[in-house]
């Protein structure tokens, strides 16, 4: 009885002792950085400081955007896929981070690196052109390209939407005779004589929509904005892609730190505010939970893999 006392007592105290530990502390405990890597200004930019603002209201933890361009978003795609998988970096991203960015020997983020919380945008991407080029379609576009230089301008080579117009103009019997990546493609690309041709989101040319022309547009559907411009698919039935963004966390991040974030950007998205954004732009605005949006990067996995395999990109 004195020996099993003695344990008692004994136990009695760890157990105290134990609970005298603070509790673990409830994400999140600390601020939080959304990572947007391209210069602000556009759609993902936007609406990720708008999730942003309505973390900290909801969640009461510090909440900033840090806009990480470079490398054709690599730059900030390394930042979240090395980070520690516990919510305090999260990356908003587009289609190619995932996807074209993590293919070939030279990738610089490993294709289990991230996982989706979700995808809230699709973008009105568009091909588009000076109003007095002397083409005002993708196939006058290339059958031009046979006898004169056109220069592309775009985000980067190995981005989905830039592989997706040489792969059209390729379709078509017409090359670029000249390409170049910026940050940031908009009116100015084209005013300024940088490059012939532009693929760029409509957000970052509404501006000079009147000044411009638009072959096509990289979307689903015609878009409102553009009703007249065919969609990629259109051309070529092969080029079935469409150019969403969304939320990424680093593999291994819990999963109810996922739902958390889940729950606020769902929020953000559903608001009178975000769909105003998404009327004024042509962009759709919406929520693709966890699982589908896996599904959606494992799909655009393989369309993607096609399109570098047929324009010859096998590294």
């Amino acid at each position: 009885m004195r020996k099993f006392g003695l344990l008692a007592g004994v136990a009695t105290i760890a157990l105290s002792a134990f609970g005298a530990l603070p509790a673990v502390a409830e994400y999140p405990e600390k601020p939080v950085t959304f990572i947007v890597p391209w210069p602000p200004g556009d759609l993902e930019d936007v609406l990720t400081r708008m999730i942003a603002e309505e973390f900290q209201n909801d969640l009461g933890a510090p909440a900033a955007v840090v806009n990480m361009p470079g490398g054709g978003g690599v730059v900030g795609g390394v930042k979240v896929a090395t980070a520690a998988p516990d919510g305090y970096t999260i990356g908003s991203f587009v289609v190619g981070i995932p996807t074209v960015k993590t293919m070939g020997a030279d990738a610089q983020i490993a294709a289990d690196a991230l996982e989706p919380v979700g995808i809230f945008l699709t973008y009105p991407f568009l091909i588009a052109a000076k109003k007095d080029a002397p083409y005002s379609t993708m196939q006058e576009l290339a059958e031009y390209t046979k006898s004169n230089d056109v220069r592309l301008g775009h985000f980067g080579y190995g981005l989905e939407p830039t592989l997706l117009t040489f792969r059209a103009m390729d379709g078509l019997g017409g090359k670029f005779a000249a390409e170049a990546a910026f940050d940031a493609v908009d009116c100015s690309t084209l005013a300024n004589g940088d490059a012939d041709v532009i693929n760029t989101t409509a957000q970052l040319v509404l501006s000079c929509m009147g000044d411009i022309k638009v072959l096509a547009t990289i979307t689903g559907e015609r878009t409102a904005l553009t009703p007249d411009a065919p969609t990629l698919k259109e051309v070529n039935p092969e080029l079935d892609v469409t150019l969403w963004n969304g939320l990424f966390v680093p593999k291994g991040t819990p999963q109810e730190v996922k739902d958390k974030i889940a729950a606020v950007a769902q929020k953000v998205v559903a608001s009178p505010a975000a769909q105003e954004i998404a009327k004024t732009t042509g962009a759709l605005v919406y929520w693709q939970p966890q699982a589908e949006a896996a599904e959606q990067v494992a799909s655009d996995m393989v369309k993607l893999k096609a399109v570098r395999e047929a324009l010859g990109v096998t590294e």
